[in-house]
């Protein structure tokens, strides 16, 4: 019956995060090991993001930000942390690689590119390796949808897309997909054809649409 419930759970969680052979979607082995563990270890099915953001590296202000936690109630709150995790941060070298810090009992995990900051937050209870897989779609994602010219006059333009984007990643907190070409091409798609009829739509945004419906009734 262990056994049963276990493989009951990880098919689950694999539905949510976009795991299907099928289409050769696959989240990395080493990833899926970790969500497992999560599984087994915090008997629960998801972690929780408490915010995705970027923002310009010359001021410190946000271009764009999703919070799913209440751990900041009101907007004055939210731009003090944001402000203080970007000078906590700004001097470090996070342009070669994504870097980890612990602020106020917090992980942050983030990157640098050009003149903006990418940052993932989660409880200090989270697994690093899966928020930084978090920050690494988004920022895989938004690469892609703003062909590969990452800065802040091209993401006010199509801040939009970048918007859409967070919501493909995650819904209320729950780490949705972590995929940076599969965010973009999801994104893609919506904004083009969101109201297709299934008949007419391709493989790849018929799964994605079937996947979708799916994951938000196990949510609700």
């Amino acid at each position: 019956m262990g056994r049963q419930c276990d493989y009951i759970q990880l098919l689950c969680f694999q539905i949510i995060i976009g795991f299907d052979l099928s289409v050769s979607y696959l989240v990395s082995l080493s990833l899926q090991v970790l969500l497992c563990q999560e599984l087994r270890t915090n008997k629960r099915k998801v972690l929780i993001i408490k915010n995705c953001s970027f923002m310009n590296d010359s001021e410190g202000k946000r271009v764009a930000v999703k919070y799913y936690s209440d751990d900041w109630p009101t907007n004055s709150s939210k731009l003090a942390f944001e402000k203080f995790v970007f000078t906590e941060t700004v001097k470090t070298n996070a342009r070669t690689e994504a870097e980890i810090t612990l602020l106020e009992n917090n992980i942050v995990v983030y990157k640098f590119v050009q003149d903006l900051h990418f940052f993932v937050t989660g409880g200090d209870d989270e697994n690093e390796l899966i928020l930084s897989s978090v920050l690494q779609g988004f920022f895989d994602a938004v690469t892609l949808l703003l062909r590969s010219n990452v800065d802040k006059s091209e993401a006010l333009e199509n801040l939009d897309l970048i918007l859409l984007c967070l919501d493909e990643i995650v819904d209320g907190g729950i780490i949705l997909e972590t995929n940076g070409p599969l965010i973009a091409e999801k994104v893609t798609s919506h904004n083009m054809d969101a109201d297709a009829p299934l008949s007419e739509q391709t493989l790849t945004q018929a799964w994605a649409t079937a996947r979708d419906t799916f994951t938000r009734t196990l949510l609700t």
